[in-house]
């Protein structure tokens, strides 16, 4: 069972020798801001202000399509939290494992559909 209580604090500190790829010896499994670059352009930068949209649903496809410019892209997936967070961690993992050959594991991926409703991918149930 997993519980979750979200708490927010925000704090300076320093890290003397603090180098982007990351530090194990300084505790740093990954600098937060490559984890984000990477998921940005990786995922963010394609799914974000766009219309997330199921190549079965053909009606919807073909009239975003008659829009010119319109930003949309097509899933294999009914786009529900649950599968948007399973195609988020699909293309992550590799991602995250590869990069600077860190041999990360990616665990889990949490996509909030609002403040309140969210979906999370975990290995143990993707394997």
């Amino acid at each position: 069972m997993l519980i979750t209580r979200r708490l927010e604090f925000d704090a300076g500190h320093r890290i003397p020798d603090h180098n982007k790829a990351g530090d194990a010896a300084n505790g740093m499994v990954m600098d937060f801001s490559q984890v984000k670059d990477l998921a940005n352009i990786h995922l963010v930068n394609e799914w974000d202000h766009a219309f997330l949209a199921y190549a079965g649903d053909k009606a919807v496809v073909d009239f975003l399509a008659s829009m010119p410019g319109h930003k949309t892209v097509i899933l294999d997936r009914v786009p529900t939290a649950e599968n948007l967070a399973r195609i988020a961690f699909e293309r992550l993992d590799a991602v995250y494992r590869d990069t600077y050959g860190n041999h990360l594991q990616l665990e889990q991926v949490r996509l909030y559909e609002t403040p309140n409703c969210w979906a999370d991918a975990l290995r143990t149930k993707l394997d």
